[in-house]
């Protein structure tokens, strides 16, 4: 995303906990990297894509980057925060004169490098989001307008605990069908010529379950986190959602067992394992 927005010509300032990982990508860019709050002083627009909201609210007012931002300057967070919370934040910038925008994305690595995310833009100040739009653009080609401040992680949320639901599904259908003496590569052909077909089947089964590689480049914790948050959030708004809190309860579960460094697509090996199953490895199916 960084070298996306380098090439669309930005001036970027850079910062990350991983110094080397900071001094790679600021010399490989030409650009500069922060060594504290004040390198971001000249910022109009700033940009946070951390683990989690508890780590950008820590870096806007723990380490003090709110501080030394100008009046003015618009914090975008593309990270999978907690709406609730983003929305607290987006309070609390407001009396620094700092409009926040939430503004989180989808597509994996593929879609971060070629510049094709999916955006769900959330804020209660169209003026700054109309400021960050060629930002914005540089990043996806897909930009959707969700509503006030935190509908955006809202969104983002709610869309991961639909994809965490849906690959749930398809590995219980996996290893219901390999009990039985389905083969898995015939049952993923199946599912993805028939209504059960999904991202899952068709993009993470094909080429990390079967040949058991499980290389997302999404974190189990992450998702795992992320269906939390939609199951907090039913919970904020009073909203009885048993598949999300089961869901959220699956995944944390995997998450202890595989460790939340694993890639989400690890999680099937949790569940192969309280069954007394473990699927062989071969390749994926092969598609018309």
């Amino acid at each position: 995303m960084t070298r996306n927005l380098a090439a669309a010509g930005f001036e970027l300032v850079v910062r990350d906990l991983d110094h080397g990982r900071q001094q790679s990508v600021a010399h490989e860019l030409g650009c500069a990297a922060a060594a504290s709050p004040d390198g971001f002083a000249a910022a109009d627009v700033v940009v946070t894509m951390l683990p989690t909201g508890a780590d950008v609210r820590e870096v806007l007012l723990g380490w003090g980057l709110a501080g030394a931002l100008a009046r003015g300057t618009v914090v975008v967070d593309m990270s999978s925060s907690d709406p609730v919370g983003t929305r607290e934040l987006g309070g609390v910038l407001a009396d620094h004169a700092i409009p926040l925008v939430d503004a989180p994305v989808s597509g994996g690595v593929p879609r971060a490098e070629t510049g094709t995310l999916a955006i769900m833009v959330g804020a209660d100040d169209e003026a700054a989001v109309e400021r960050v739009r060629p930002v914005l653009e540089a990043l996806g080609d897909r930009l959707f307008p969700t509503g006030p401040l935190g509908s955006g992680h809202a969104m983002k949320a709610l869309n991961n605990f639909v994809a965490a639901a849906g690959y749930t599904a398809a590995a219980e259908a996996l290893l219901l069908g390999a009990r039985f003496g389905l083969d898995p590569a015939t049952i993923v052909s199946v599912l993805n010529a028939s209504t059960g077909r999904s991202f899952n089947t068709e993009t993470n089964f094909p080429s990390q379950v079967l040949p058991r590689t499980f290389a997302s480049g999404f974190t189990l914790g992450l998702l795992a986190k992320d269906v939390g948050i939609a199951a907090s959030l039913a919970e904020a708004i009073d909203i009885d959602a048993p598949l999300c809190r089961e869901t959220a309860r699956l995944w944390r579960e995997a998450e202890a067992a595989e460790g939340g460094a694993a890639g989400h697509t690890a999680a099937i090996r949790h569940w192969e394992r309280l069954n007394g199953l473990e699927l062989p490895a071969r390749p994926g199916p092969q598609q018309p």
